[in-house]
């Protein structure tokens, strides 16, 4: 009892802090600095930027932009997703450009077209040379017949009656006109479209010529973007939002190809149908 007394009675020595070594100079020697020249921190700026600029040409500006120099971002696939995303952010643009202008402008009135009057005027001048046409063979036909008729019928009566029946060549002249002016449809085609899917479909025409067209969502509705591309050039001729259908004429403004892009963005499957006459070598599918 008296040792363990003892050993527990010890006294314990106080802590003591060691002394800290200052140099000379006044630096701690535990403390290593790490000396670092001009030329190693131009060397590291430079690696710096080169894997940058690496970064920014073969995967950013494939994958934000559709943008590739060299060619391996359309390998690895990151230039088909830039061309998409540059595609849906253009759509979604003009989406709301056009619902802009649609609720902040009135409809712009008709614009005068010098080069559509020219070819209503020369439409009426050719369905007056048909109607003229008409008119004379009616009167030829009547007078053959006129000439035919037996001698003894030939009595100032008859010559009356004879000539009398030139009148209804009046019909024809309404009748024909209307046959002339309303030609077959050269190509129909009808795509369905689910929601969210496009379509574009374009006409190979030379510059200044001019195609009849007319697209129906069949009762539902789309959204179009009429444009044309070609001879380096691009244009945009008309955009909508939810239209129910078109038509009228399309005039190139260059050589190339011309014509719609339709998006559903409704809910539900949009069948619609597009048909085309005029001036084009062929309609196509890009």
């Amino acid at each position: 009892m008296q040792d363990h007394n003892q050993t527990s009675g010890a006294s314990i020595p106080p802590l003591r802090a060691e002394p800290r070594i200052i140099t000379r100079d006044g630096q701690d020697p535990h403390i290593r600095g790490v000396e670092a020249s001009s030329g190693s921190l131009a060397f590291a700026t430079l690696g710096s930027a080169l894997a940058a600029g690496t970064i920014l040409v073969f995967f950013w500006l494939p994958a934000e932009y559709g943008i590739d120099a060299t060619g391996l971002g359309r390998a690895m696939g990151l230039t088909q997703m830039g061309e998409i995303k540059q595609q849906l952010y253009a759509e979604a643009a003009a989406e709301d450009a056009a619902l802009a202008a649609q609720s902040a402008t009135p409809p712009a009135a008709p614009v005068n077209d010098p080069q559509m009057n020219e070819r209503l005027a020369a439409i009426e001048r050719q369905l007056a040379e048909i109607a003229a046409s008409v008119r004379a063979g009616a009167a030829t036909q009547d007078v053959r017949r006129a000439e035919s008729a037996p001698a003894a019928t030939e009595t100032p009566e008859a010559e009356v009656a004879a000539v009398a029946p030139v009148e209804p060549a009046e019909t024809v002249e309404d009748t024909a006109p209307v046959a002339a002016a309303t030609p077959s449809w050269r190509d129909e085609v009808s795509y369905t479209l689910s929601p969210g899917e496009g379509i574009e479909l374009k006409l190979a025409m030379q510059e200044g010529a001019i195609a009849e067209f007319e697209w129906t969502a069949n009762g539902a509705v789309l959204n179009h973007d009429t444009h044309g591309d070609g001879s380096g050039r691009k244009i945009s001729y008309e955009q909508g939002r939810n239209v129910p259908g078109q038509q009228g004429e399309l005039v190139a403004a260059f050589t190339g190809n011309h014509g719609w892009f339709w998006r559903n963005r409704t809910e539900v499957p949009v069948t619609f149908t597009l048909r085309t006459r005029g001036d084009y070598s062929e309609l196509r599918k890009p």
